[in-house]
């Protein structure tokens, strides 16, 4: 489960990077601080670019949700929805047969502009977290889907199986992230595009030499730490650990 992300760049980078610009420039100063550890289960708001206005950076609610839901109750459906995942994440496998995932993703795909991500490796009983980052650039494209519920956006992050590199990392799930190359996040972000076609790009393999992971701090993990600083992007070494 992807549930951990870090973004520490501009948004002026951002904008640079993906073309775009930021729809709300009120909050710009709120996205230009540095986050080193987002928790999804905390329903951080997020920069996304969405498919209905693939020219924007959009504040979003990391935690997905029915769009006949008012704003008012998102906080009681969260405190509900954190039974099955909190919709952090939605597993691409059920995107066109789940009752929430199949409403999007057709007309609500997104990118998620990550600097990082983290993964648990769980090694004889103990919990372990690694960082995934990009080698020479400051940005990961992770794919997502979203809705709109009045004036909110609310967002997850789609997974797939993984890998052998992350079946080896995230030894207990087994899953990853579904990341989008230079060439994939205009695909993505398509209109008219038809169940086969978005397979294909969610089924693509990542070409894994362009990440880097190596473990972190432990504190990632610890709610009574705080998390959100520099340092937990650093490289731990544990003993015994390979």
């Amino acid at each position: 489960m992807c549930a951990h992300t870090s973004q520490i760049q501009k948004v002026e980078q951002l904008e640079e990077q993906y073309q775009v610009k930021l729809s709300d420039e009120s909050k710009r100063e709120l996205f230009d601080e540095p986050n080193y550890h987002i928790i999804g289960f905390t329903h951080a708001q997020m920069l996304i670019i969405p498919q209905e206005k693939p020219s924007v950076l959009a504040a979003a609610t990391w935690g997905i949700a029915p769009e006949n839901k008012s704003v008012d109750e998102l906080k009681d459906y969260y405190k509900e929805a954190r039974k099955f995942g909190g919709g952090i994440n939605a597993r691409s496998e059920k995107a066109f047969d789940h009752f929430l995932y199949k409403q999007s993703i057709y007309t609500k795909r997104c990118i998620i502009s990550v600097s990082a991500f983290f993964e648990p490796h769980d090694h004889e009983g103990n919990k372990y977290p690694f960082v995934f980052k990009p080698k020479g650039k400051d940005f990961l494209s992770l794919a997502g889907i979203y809705t709109r519920i009045d004036n909110k956006v609310t967002f997850a992050i789609l997974t797939k199986e993984a890998s052998p590199l992350f079946a080896k990392i995230h030894n207990k799930k087994n899953r990853q992230p579904v990341m989008l190359s230079a060439e994939q996040e205009k695909d993505w972000l398509k209109d008219g595009l038809d169940q086969e076609e978005i397979e294909g790009i969610i089924t693509t393999d990542y070409d894994e030499d362009q990440l880097e992971y190596y473990p972190v701090s432990k504190d990632l993990f610890h709610p009574q730490e705080n998390s959100n600083v520099e340092s937990i992007l650093d490289k731990v070494e544990y003993e015994g650990l390979g």
